[in-house]
């Protein structure tokens, strides 16, 4: 059975930093394509950041330079760094898992809560 857990989301005031990690089992994420998708109330699930088999790296452009998406093979978890957060990035983010081949991911996450908020 598999399985993706998010942890590290919680509150934070603006300008401040979150790890969110996405721990696997039952899939190695290293040869999966993973991916952290956010949605925010109102608003349509959102692609954040992805990070494929070859580990190439892509960012919705209100991410680039803030965010970082990083797989530990070791550990079987993908990590999200979450750094000079706005009110806007808040969000329940979820962590996704695409096998080879496939358009759209098979896999996801129950989600974790980012709040950003003075």
């Amino acid at each position: 059975q598999v399985q993706l857990v998010e942890s590290g989301g919680g509150l934070v005031q603006p300008g401040g930093s979150l790890r969110l990690s996405c721990a696997a089992s039952g899939i190695n994420v290293r040869i999966y394509a993973m991916g952290w998708y956010r949605q925010a109330p109102g608003k349509q699930r959102e692609l954040v950041a992805t990070i494929t088999i070859g580990s190439r790296t892509n960012y919705v452009e209100s991410a680039k330079g803030r965010f970082t998406i990083a797989r530990d093979n070791a550990k079987n978890i993908v990590n999200l760094q979450m750094n000079s957060l706005k009110p806007e990035d808040a969000a329940l983010y979820y962590c996704s898992g695409r096998g080879w081949g496939r358009s759209t991911p098979e896999y996801w996450g129950q989600g974790t809560q980012v709040t950003v908020s003075s």
